[in-house]
């Protein structure tokens, strides 16, 4: 059976941000974020909630410019420390859905944690900006998360008016689907493929 403490630390420093992320993917849903972007503080603090995994990052980044490195170069360290903290994926579920529900929204999201990464992204955001973040950053965060966590993500928007409501729901629904995917199997410790690699 793969280690109990699964985690990671993941450093990241270019010209454009400065970040040390660290995971713990057997966790108690406890986060401790400071990315300097409120509203993505706010969607990590609630993943981690809901994935049970423990999250500690901190970042500095250009936002004189805008926050589309910080909320991308974030992304990109979250992927890396799930890569990471599976390290050969052996007894792990694989696969995990979520069909999550916040008030008017209704999203869709799958995962397949088999190695070849994969991101498709059915959402239109119903406007622009949620407060002072570009609700596109969201498809981006998700698509950095999927790539660098060789990870099959899907992402599904069945309808939404509320555009904090839907990038709220995407963030949840994507943690409960990852906490199924990650969550180690009691009846199979091997790894989840017939090829026997992942």
């Amino acid at each position: 059976m793969s280690d109990p403490r699964r985690a990671a630390e993941i450093v990241r420093k270019t010209r454009e941000t400065d970040i040390r992320l660290a995971l713990v993917l057997d966790g108690r849903g406890q986060a401790d974020v400071k990315t300097g972007v409120g509203f993505l503080d706010h969607m990590l603090e609630l993943f981690a909630r809901h994935a049970l995994v423990d999250l500690t990052v901190a970042c500095t980044g250009d936002l004189h410019v805008d926050a589309h490195h910080t909320t991308e170069d974030v992304g990109i360290c979250l992927g890396q420390a799930i890569d990471r903290a599976l390290g050969d994926r052996a007894g792990i579920r694989r696969y995990g859905h979520a069909v999550l529900p916040m008030d008017e929204t209704l999203v869709t999201i799958a995962v397949d944690l088999g190695g070849r990464p994969y991101w498709v992204w059915n959402v239109t955001m119903p406007t622009e900006r949620v407060g002072e973040f570009d609700s596109e950053l969201a498809a981006d965060f998700w698509q950095a998360v999927a790539t660098q966590g060789r990870m099959n993500l899907h992402v599904l928007l069945h309808h939404g008016r509320n555009t904090h409501h839907v990038i709220e729901a995407i963030f949840k629904g994507a943690a409960r689907a990852l906490r199924q995917a990650l969550e180690l199997d009691p009846r199979d410790s091997g790894i989840p493929s017939t090829k026997g690699t992942l």
